[in-house]
C-alpha cells in the first residue's frame, strides 16, 4: 500500500512513517484550501480532509493524508488543536483529531492580526523551525510531547478506524 501524505513536514511525513512502518510513505505538497492559520475546530478538520482527498487523487490505488494544525476557542481561551483525515482508494473519509493546549495571550493576539502560528513560535521560542520540529505542543508541554508524536497520536486513530472498518466489512460479507 502506498500513503500520500498532503505535506513534506518532515513532523507529518515522519508521524505517518512511523504509524505505516511497513507501507511505503511519501511526502506531496497541495494545498489546505483553508486559511494560512485555521481558526477553528471545522476549519482546521477541512483543510486536513482537503489534503487527504487531494493525495488519494493524485495516483491509482493509494490512501492520501492530511494533517492540519489550527486553533479553536473553548469559551475565551484559545487552545492549539490538531485533525488528520485518511481517504482510501475507494474514496471512504477517516477523521480524527488530537491533543489540545491552551495558547498564551500574547500568541492569541499576534494570530487575531493574521501571524502565523510557525512564525510567531520561532520568535516566542527563540528558536528557528519549530514547526518542522517540536512544534507548538512540543514548546507547551516542555518538550514531553513533541508535534511528530501528536500527529502519530491521530494517526493510531486514524489507523484503528480504517482496521475497524475492514474487519467489519468482512464479517458483514
Amino acid at each position: 500500500m502506498k500513503f500520500i501524505v498532503g505535506s513534506k513536514n518532515p513532523t507529518k511525513v515522519n508521524a505517518v512513517k512511523e504509524i505505516f512502518h511497513h507501507e511505503v510513505v511519501v511526502g506531496l505538497d497541495v494545498p489546505s484550501n483553508v486559511s494560512a492559520q485555521p481558526f477553528s475546530d471545522e476549519e482546521t478538520m477541512h483543510g486536513a480532509i482537503n489534503r487527504a482527498k487531494q493525495c488519494a487523487a493524485s495516483e491509482e490505488n493509494c490512501f492520501g493524508i492530511g494533517l492540519e494544525g489550527g486553533v479553536m476557542y473553548v469559551d475565551d481561551q484559545l487552545y492549539l488543536c490538531n485533525w488528520g483525515a485518511l481517504v482510501s482508494p475507494d474514496g471512504t473519509v477517516y477523521t480524527a483529531s488530537g491533543a489540545r493546549v491552551v495558547l498564551p495571550k500574547e500568541i492569541e493576539l499576534e494570530l487575531k492580526q493574521g501571524v502565523e502560528l510557525g512564525g510567531i513560535m520561532d520568535r516566542f521560542a527563540k528558536r528557528k523551525g519549530v514547526s518542522k520540529k517540536e512544534g507548538a505542543i512540543g514548546i507547551f508541554t516542555n518538550d514531553l510531547l513533541s508535534r511528530s508524536e501528536m500527529f502519530a497520536q491521530v494517526m493510531t486513530l486514524l489507523k484503528g478506524q480504517l482496521e475497524y472498518s475492514r474487519n467489519n466489512e468482512k464479517c458483514s460479507g
